[in-house]
């Protein structure tokens, strides 16, 4: 029988944020190391990507987005829109 964790996914969101976060510091950590302006900007860009998709893993994890909730689409009020 495989452990409870192993089933849990907020074990696993975890653990792939912490490996995100590893990568986020080592892009910003070379872009002081290299000289070439559109590669430090490529790095930089793609740290702050990575620092977005952690978030969404932080919301998944809080399911403080309503795309994470798992309550029925019909058990809440509608939102009203005007035109």
């Amino acid at each position: 029988m495989k452990p409870s964790s192993e089933n849990n996914p907020i074990h696993h969101t975890q653990k792939i944020k912490a490996q995100i976060r590893q990568l986020i510091d080592h892009l910003r950590e070379d872009v002081g190391k290299i000289t070439e302006p559109k590669a430090q900007a490529l790095f930089e860009t793609s740290a702050e990507v990575l620092t977005g998709l952690v978030k969404a893993f932080d919301d998944y994890e809080k399911k403080s987005e309503e795309a994470w909730r798992t309550e029925p689409m019909g058990s809440r009020p509608k939102e009203r829109t005007t035109r």
